[in-house]
């Protein structure tokens, strides 16, 4: 009774009758201290959040319901765009520029904005595809140029890619890696990681489709934003835990999505923030340099072509990888024999570009005294369409290079639907669209043809 008489009085009762304990499937040592009247579940509900604000990664926290709708911004820290870089210039004297030092130093220049508001002071993009898919890219590289006034835009493209660059002043560097390769050399992969991580950028987009491996590569150059498209399928399992945020294709070949491929990245980039409006994206525009102009005015000179004088002639059927076509219509060329029909329809003197030297034979055969001008970056080819009177040309990078330096055009597709894909407002554009009516672009009329040549303002003669 002594040894009885020490224990606390809300558990000796409890003890003194063992047959008071339910029976139930839990641990009996879950109820010591909790009593019967008061026994509940011990494992409640997860409340449900319902909410129309659209997650920022639910794959990172499946509990962010997005923005407070009631939260009230407008400190100097958090309202408005970002402001231009406060640092001193760069030292001429120094390659290396000066005072550019990586994050985390020289505190008293970089704004406190920067952590606040998330500014944008270093963006990296890696742009998947060929000269067509990053000539598509030139208003996204814009558009960030305006949302994050000062920001330094650097581009990650393929060999084929990188040449398009010379052609946009909004990029800093353009570094020359397929991020389309699958099985990429070690040295390379670990390299070109080592070169974005020690360049400190803020913000990295990639229009690859990102899997694990292409997920992990984004978040090694630890970058603090990281956007990407994803797989639509399940090879995207697993990605969303190392980006920030995912865009979601409707098929797994972006281009299919003709000229506003890149609809979803463009809609997140430029939304709404805050007391920033969304940014509007400007059209596809080029700028070429008077060196590029000097050079390719030699090579049609010597072709036997006058400035102003001249049809360029591009889409030539070839198995190089410099016809410029896009991965979204691989119905995309035509024979020489059938731009021999054509060109007979145009009063001014047609130059035919041709990607290799090998077609320059082919031609000659078809063509006598063609003015043949060989051409294999889309630097050259925007000089040369700069300079002429008009383009005929099927789906390739020729028909965005005529639209952005307004020149008229008359552009070939297989069928009608990809013509309004890829090339939407054609009207405005001075561009005339001529489809095939049997959906291959072979059978397509050459009357038809020959009439659109009207848009040039030269006197025809039709054959």
């Amino acid at each position: 009774m002594a040894s009885t008489s020490l224990l606390p009085h809300s558990v000796s009762p409890f003890l003194s009758n063992p047959s008071s304990i339910p029976s139930t499937p839990f641990p009996k040592h879950l109820f010591l201290f909790t009593p019967l009247d008061q026994q509940k579940p011990i494992f409640p509900k997860r409340p449900n959040f319902h909410t129309r604000a659209k997650k920022k990664n639910p794959w990172l926290d499946p509990f962010d319901n997005g923005d407070d709708p009631e939260m009230e911004y407008g400190s100097l820290f958090a309202d408005g765009k970002q402001d231009e870089d406060p640092r001193p210039p760069d030292n001429p004297d120094n390659p290396y520029g000066f005072l550019k030092f990586p994050m985390g130093y020289s505190v008293e220049i970089a704004s406190l904005a920067l952590k606040v508001r998330g500014d944008v002071r270093r963006c990296c993009c890696v742009v998947s595809g060929g000269v067509y898919e990053n000539l598509l890219f030139f208003p996204v590289i814009q558009l960030i140029k305006d949302r994050y006034p000062g920001v330094q835009v650097d581009v990650l493209a393929s060999d084929r890619g990188k040449q398009t660059y010379e052609l946009n002043k909004n990029v800093r560097w353009a570094d020359a890696y397929d991020p389309d390769d699958d099985f990429p050399e070690p040295r390379e992969y670990t390299d070109m990681i080592g070169i974005l991580k020690g360049r400190y950028y803020d913000m990295a987009l990639s229009t690859k489709l990102a899997g694990l491996g292409h997920a992990a590569f984004l978040f090694m150059t630890t970058a603090r934003d990281r956007v990407s498209y994803v797989y639509p399928n399940v090879n995207a399992a697993g990605a969303g835990l190392m980006l920030s945020e995912t865009f979601t294709p409707d098929s797994t070949n972006l281009s299919e999505g003709g000229y506003n491929m890149y609809h979803q990245m463009v809609d997140w980039l430029g939304k709404p923030f805050r007391s920033v409006p969304r940014q509007e994206v400007l059209p596809l525009k080029v700028s070429i340099s008077r060196k590029l102009k000097e050079v390719v005015k030699a090579k049609y000179t010597q072709a036997g072509a006058e400035k102003g004088k001249y049809v360029v002639i591009h889409g030539i059927k070839s198995d190089s990888k410099a016809s410029m076509q896009s991965r979204g219509d691989t119905d995309s060329l035509l024979p020489i024999e059938l731009w021999a029909k054509i060109s007979e329809g145009i009063s001014a003197r047609p130059v035919f570009v041709i990607p290799h030297e090998k077609e320059r034979e082919n031609v000659e055969e078809v063509i006598e005294d063609a003015s043949i001008v060989f051409i294999t970056t889309p630097g050259q080819l925007a000089a040369l369409i700069n300079d002429s009177l008009g383009v005929i040309a099927t789906n390739t990078a020729a028909i965005q290079l005529a639209n952005a330096r307004e020149k008229p055009c008359i552009a070939l597709f297989g069928s009608e639907e990809k013509g309004e894909l890829f090339v939407p407002n054609a009207e405005e554009k001075k561009c005339k669209i001529i489809s095939s009516k049997t959906g291959k672009l072979i059978d397509i009329e050459v009357e038809a043809v020959k009439k659109g040549m009207q848009i040039f303002d030269v006197s025809l003669a039709l054959a």
